[in-house]
């Protein structure tokens, strides 16, 4: 079992950065994949980032390529995603995930885990 906590959203100008955490308790986070999803108003959630278990292999959707950056640090059982150029239709709710194992990155029913979010808003 693992709980997943996000934190490190908040209102931030468009070009600016932010670095939000997921922090992870339970046995299994260094054995799991990490991903982060957001969701805006009134569309799906959408995959962002994700990490091997190792940290060794990351991906990434070609609309945040250069721009967000997913870290991990298995000591301190905790995920991290740094956006940077932040635009406002980077705007929603972040989610973090964690799954065993991934065939698809994109397909959030893969992951196994959830965080209950937390809010980015960009401003223009």
């Amino acid at each position: 079992q693992l709980q997943l906590v996000e934190s490190g959203g908040g209102l931030v100008q468009a070009g600016g950065s932010l670095r939000l955490s997921c922090a992870a308790s339970g046995r299994s986070f260094a054995n799991s994949v990490m991903g982060w999803f957001r969701q805006a108003p009134r569309k799906e959630r959408e995959f962002v980032a994700g990490i091997s278990w190792g940290g060794r292999f990351t991906n990434y959707p070609e609309f945040v390529k250069g721009r967000f950056t997913i870290t991990r640090d298995n000591d301190k059982n905790t995920a991290y995603l740094q956006m940077n150029s932040l635009k406002p239709e980077d705007t929603g709710v972040y989610y973090c995930s964690a799954a065993s194992r991934i065939s698809n990155w994109n397909n959030p029913t893969e992951y196994n885990y959830w965080g209950q979010g937390t809010q980015v808003t960009v401003s223009s």
